[in-house]
């Protein structure tokens, strides 16, 4: 997955919205590794080169916060549905001279990965969508709460050194019940399996996360591969729903068939307190699971100048902490 926690770090104007961004980790069977530095590069992502001039003292904004960046624009065709309906998401990404873009270059699998999350942050949708030959692209999307949801589309342009995540606005209409963030702790149950989150992040600090995923009392020692890694970890940040999507560290031996287990570490440096939503696809026995997260990270929160306008309405329903919240349509490919 050209992909698949892409949070942007903060520090002193000299990271970038990717590079610092994207944690790196790898799959342990117990103790973790030292941490790597948040710059490390990313499979299918390096760091950008530190900003000079006048753009030295300008803070990089976070992935997704933005619709258009480096000369891209993510063009929803149409961005208001209804909730409960079927829904068919299609979209460009048009570049600098206004035309869709149709040449791409892969990443875990993929030319492109979206993302599907509503302001409260209670479900996550993590599709694949269909690019047509005129640059379309499409998918099959389940909206089941009223509300304001955003799209992140993460891609990387043929030529293009490093990707990027762009993000718009998705408006679904129908009765509201706004829900405030859910309570999950340290360990969460989806679909038969628990799944214990060890490791702290401190903002403008590297730090790591370790994920591990168990059933029945025991270790999953089985992982299975999923886009060419052992497991994707996503975070969004409360507030603005700043962007990161991470990738145990390196890609696994061609046609491996197990990725090991039941830990999977991953590194990231938070861009800012305050509280973010986790969310760990991982694979096993064919089917891909969602463990879901809020994870409280201490530190001044992100300055009101950094955060894009939180709409006066939120999705209806959150399901149960831990709850992968994908329904059908979580894993589109």
């Amino acid at each position: 997955m050209n992909t698949a926690l892409k949070i942007a770090a903060f520090a002193t104007g000299v990271t970038t919205a990717f590079g610092a961004a994207y944690g790196v980790g790898h799959l342990t069977g117990g103790s973790s590794p030292a941490p790597r530095p948040a710059n490390a590069a990313h499979a299918g992502h390096t760091p950008a080169p530190a900003a000079t001039g006048a753009a030295a003292g300008q803070e990089q904004l976070p992935g997704g916060l933005r619709i258009s960046e480096r000369g891209y624009t993510l063009a929803l065709e149409n961005a208001f549905v209804t909730a409960g309906a079927p829904t068919e998401l299609r979209f460009r990404i048009l570049g600098a001279d206004g035309r869709p873009v149709t040449d791409y270059r892969p990443a875990h699998e993929k030319e492109l990965h979206l993302i599907v999350a509503p302001r409260d942050l209670a479900t996550f949708q993590h599709l694949h969508p269909v690019r047509a030959a005129d640059g379309t692209w499409s998918a099959p999307v389940a909206l089941p709460a009223a509300g304001e949801y955003r799209v992140f589309a993460d891609f990387t342009p043929a030529g293009a050194e490093e990707g990027l995540t762009l993000g718009a606005d998705l408006h679904a209409a129908g009765e509201l019940r706004p829900a405030p963030l859910p309570a999950t702790g340290r360990t969460v149950t989806v679909d038969g399996y628990t799944v214990t989150l060890d490791g702290e992040l401190t903002p403008g600090r590297a730090g790591q996360l370790t994920l591990s995923v168990g059933r029945d009392g025991r270790p999953v020692t089985d992982l299975q591969p999923y886009l060419g890694a052992a497991g994707h970890l996503v975070a969004l940040r409360a507030g603005d729903l700043a962007y990161l999507h991470v990738h145990p560290d390196g890609h696994l031996p061609e046609g491996a068939a197990t990725a090991g287990g039941p830990a999977v570490t991953f590194t990231t440096t938070a861009p800012s307190g305050g509280e973010y939503r986790l969310f760990l696809d991982f694979q096993h026995q064919g089917t891909v699971h969602t463990a879901a997260f809020t994870l409280p990270v201490g530190g001044a929160p992100a300055p009101a100048a950094e955060q894009t306008p939180a709409p006066t309405t939120t999705p209806t329903t959150a399901p149960a902490a831990g709850a992968s919240g994908h329904g059908g349509a979580g894993h589109q490919h």
